[in-house]
């Protein structure tokens, strides 16, 4: 028969080895790779298709079930080009790092559209990596976080590539445009002091079914023209329409360009915050 004070050593010597066995598994270093230029959209008689319409992915290559991150670059939907942030970088998430089409050689919505298929391409192809679908976040600077808003709010542009927009986890634009976008309106001789909502813009969709939207921007002082103005007008309806999880960050001291590196801590504590909400 067993005593007391074996049956307590055989206790606390098992607590030992699973706690051992738990550091030993969280001491496991996550490896990440990363793929580069996968084609989302491809075309048989358009270059400009092949060679914008690629991205690059990073991901852990040893664990599985992660989330992962769309990220748009800016540059006015005229210029710029994918890169993976270096603050999302050993996370332990997958980033998936954007190119789509520009103006003028394109024109709205095109660079939408894009979008749209570039974050349908991660709801359909993560899992083969390990990701897990249910935890796709997307995000993006300047005109990335307005393709972010427009990719998340206005539910059409993914049902065309048969996904549901609010199975996104969540939307985090950094420093997007809430109205039109200004190069829309130059599109259309609209001058840039002239505010449009209409069907592109992020504010025309403002609605109560959507991912958790989290806005965020440098200082009012500091940004672009109206900036701060307009995505804190958008947190006021998405709250007013009855969207509870919708909040705003102005980031003090930074303008529209420096807003950048803080707004990633945001982002990553955002996501983290789904993900335990979601287990």
């Amino acid at each position: 028969m067993k005593t007391k004070q074996s049956v307590a050593f055989s206790i606390l010597l098992t607590f030992f080895f699973l706690s051992f066995v738990t550091a030993q598994e969280n001491a496991i270093k996550i490896e990440y790779k990363t793929i580069e230029n996968i084609q989302y959209k491809t075309s048989a008689d358009d270059n400009y298709i092949n060679e914008r319409c690629v991205l690059d992915l990073y991901y852990p290559s040893n664990k599985n079930d992660y989330a992962t991150i769309v990220w748009f670059h800016g540059g006015g939907l005229t210029a710029g080009s994918k890169y993976i942030p270096h603050q999302l970088k050993e996370k332990g998430f997958a980033v998936v790092a954007v190119n789509y089409r520009l103006y003028p050689k394109i024109k709205c919505p095109v660079y939408i559209e894009d979008a749209a298929s570039a974050v349908a391409w991660a709801f359909k192809n993560i899992k083969k990596y390990g990701g897990d679908k249910g935890k796709i976040f997307v995000s993006g600077h300047s005109a990335g976080g307005y393709l972010t808003s427009m990719v998340g709010l206005d539910a059409k542009w993914l049902e065309a590539e048969n996904i549901n927009s609010n199975n996104i986890a969540g939307l985090i634009p950094f420093s997007g445009h809430t109205i039109t976008h200004f190069t829309v309106r130059e599109e259309r001789g609209i001058a840039g002091t002239q505010p449009v909502i209409d069907e592109f813009a992020p504010l025309y969709f403002v609605k109560k079914d959507a991912p958790p939207l989290v806005l965020i921007t440098g200082d009012r002082n500091l940004e672009m023209l109206g900036r701060y103005e307009e995505n804190a007008y958008m947190m006021r309806m998405m709250r007013e329409a009855g969207h509870e999880n919708t909040s705003i960050y102005e980031l003090q001291g930074f303008d529209h360009g420096g807003m950048a590196d803080p707004a990633f801590t945001i982002l990553i504590n955002h996501v983290n915050e789904i993900i335990e909400k979601k287990k």
